[in-house]
């Protein structure tokens, strides 16, 4: 493949805001990609791949590197690909038998998985002899995976319709509501999604709403909605009849919902910040669902985030676990007795996962609850994102 100054320059640009000035990769990407309308989609592409590749690999791209130079690390990484560089001046000084020499003696895992060395480490002591491969499968790409909307459209007729478009698609076993897309392409500009047929979530996170067990008619609170993606799916099982409560602590994160919901052909979903503990009171034994799809480190996501491992610290994973207690001691006080609660995360730590399920069982509030079952869904075996979900049921 031919390099191009322009998309080199916007990848090189790309890097350096998220190292340099600790942006989010996913936002850079997005005013990257923005900042020059004459490029094409095989640009963008390339674009958007390499610079999620490059922050991927960032540790081993810098340990053979032969400076910190943003174009070095560029030509580091291009050559880590088994690719040959132009001779440019700004590639100057990088000699590819040097760097697959210094590649070769790279012998630590932390290093050739391109990952922190005490996250590296805590994930052996959580994970044991799964942690390597999980870390190896993280460490690839992620499909692209559709959600669809069985409001409007069943996945047979949503899977014809789009390969008319020439869209292939392919429905993954176990997964009711998903579709896999052949290729990575922009599906957001294909006319059934702006009809509101489906919605881009992964199979993993499309098993949280469906563990809810919910029926048309119930009253569902989803605590911890974000921009409503699980709410959406909620209505969708629900078929659009009853109430969904969606709350947030951060109320921005819920402004999309109801142009999401107006998409969707969804009425029954009520966008509600969280204003502090009277909120939650006025709310009690209210919901005959509750949906806790609380914070977490995001590890079980790093194959669509990998700029996570470089943004969390012991001590944020620390503080994540303390607001995860606090939100299960806390908001749990809004289920019925005789309801189902939901606790789920996109973390693959069983610290994060079922020892924060244990410790809630044995408190005082805790005790009034009983696991039903919980899902530790691993990247390796599954082929999706690495999720938690733990099912309890308020005793009545």
């Amino acid at each position: 493949m031919k390099l191009h100054t322009s998309t080199v320059n916007g990848v090189v640009t790309a890097i350096d805001e998220i190292f340099k000035n600790n942006r989010y990769a996913d936002k850079v990407i997005e005013r990257t990609l923005k900042s020059n309308p004459k490029w094409g989609a095989r640009d963008r592409g390339f674009i958007a791949e390499s610079v999620y590749d490059m922050v991927r690999w960032w540790k081993l791209i810098n340990a053979v590197s032969p400076s910190s130079d943003t174009f070095h690390l560029f030509g580091t990484y291009w050559l880590l690909q088994g690719k040959e560089l132009p001779e440019w001046r700004e590639f100057k000084g990088i000699n590819a038998e040097v760097v697959e020499r210094k590649y070769k003696r790279i012998t630590d895992r932390a290093t050739l998985q391109s990952i922190p060395e005490w996250l590296d480490k805590m994930g052996e002591e959580l994970l044991g002899e799964k942690w390597e491969e999980e870390l190896s499968t993280l460490n690839t790409q992620a499909d692209v995976v559709l959600r669809v909307n069985t409001l409007k459209i069943s996945r047979e007729d949503l899977m014809n319709r789009l390969a008319k478009d020439d869209i292939d698609t392919y429905a993954p076993k176990g997964y009711k509501d998903a579709l896999v897309l052949g290729r990575r392409q922009n599906i957001f500009k294909n006319a059934a999604f702006k009809e509101g047929l489906f919605e881009v979530q992964d199979a993993s996170s499309q098993l949280v709403a469906q563990a809810l067990e919910v029926e048309p008619g119930m009253r569902v609170i989803d605590a911890c909605a974000g921009a409503g993606g699980k709410s959406l799916h909620l209505a969708a099982l629900m078929e659009n009849k009853g109430r969904i409560i969606s709350m947030d602590v951060e109320g921005w994160k819920l402004q999309n919902t109801k142009l999401r919901a107006r998409r969707n052909g969804i009425s029954i979903i009520e966008p509600r910040p969280i204003e502090g503990n009277k909120t939650i009171k006025r709310l009690k034994e209210s919901a005959d669902r509750l949906l806790l799809d609380v914070p977490c480190t995001g590890l079980g996501v790093l194959r669509r985030n990998p700029d996570t491992k470089w943004k969390i610290s012991p001590e944020s994973v620390a503080k994540v676990q303390e607001i995860q207690q606090e939100i299960l001691q806390n908001y749990a006080v809004m289920l019925k007795p005789g309801g189902i609660m939901v606790y789920a995360t996109c973390s693959i730590l069983p610290s994060e996962n079922q020892h924060q399920i244990e410790k809630f069982l044995t408190s005082e509030k805790g005790k009034t609850f009983e696991l039903i079952e919980d899902q530790k869904v691993l990247a390796q075996e599954s082929g999706f994102d690495g999720f938690y979900i733990a099912k309890l049921k308020k005793k009545d």
